[in-house]
């Protein structure tokens, strides 16, 4: 399968990450990749992708089972807010 253009945001860093995957790619997988490109050192098991306001699952969860297109917005989040004082 041809790879397709996708950006995920890292709010952590409010960095804006585009990649080309293949839509067979997992979610976790990308999950990974963002989190590294933003040079995030947290573990990935706190962060969630969400794509369209929903949550995606991870698991063996693909990119095209979840619907994601080409040149889609993904967003990564801490699964846990941080408060702010």
């Amino acid at each position: 399968m041809n790879p397709i253009p996708v950006r995920v945001m890292v709010l952590d860093t409010w960095d804006d990450v585009r990649f080309d995957v293949p839509t067979t790619a997992l979610v976790s997988e990308l999950k990974v990749q963002a989190l590294a490109a933003a040079r995030v050192r947290k573990p990935a098991d706190g962060y969630l992708v969400k794509f369209r306001g929903a949550e995606l699952a991870e698991g063996d969860q693909t990119l095209s089972g979840a619907g994601v297109v080409a040149n889609a917005g993904l967003i990564v989040l801490a699964r846990a807010r941080t408060p702010v004082r």
